[in-house]
């Protein structure tokens, strides 16, 4: 599936980042890919324990100035989460 959606949380402070993108990643399709861009410097921890909770697939982490990018493929199961 090549489903792509991005979401853009920029200027979020924790927790709110971690959830709306538990939110977001409930509404995907297996196979489906959300990039979370977030400012939010504990993103850097939450996220990727949330994709390891929901069994979700953390394909890649960027860093640009304070920006982070997270590309996350929904689990075949669709997840725990």
């Amino acid at each position: 599936m090549t489903d792509e959606t991005d979401l853009d949380l920029s200027g979020l402070k924790c927790p709110l980042p971690v959830l709306r993108t538990a939110r977001a990643l409930r509404g995907l399709p297996a196979g489906a890919r959300l990039r979370v861009t977030c400012t939010d410097p504990m993103a850097a921890i939450d996220i990727p324990n949330l994709v390891r909770e929901t069994g979700d697939h953390l394909d890649a982490t960027e860093r640009a100035g304070p920006h982070l990018r997270f590309t996350i493929r929904r689990g075949a199961a669709g997840g725990a989460g």
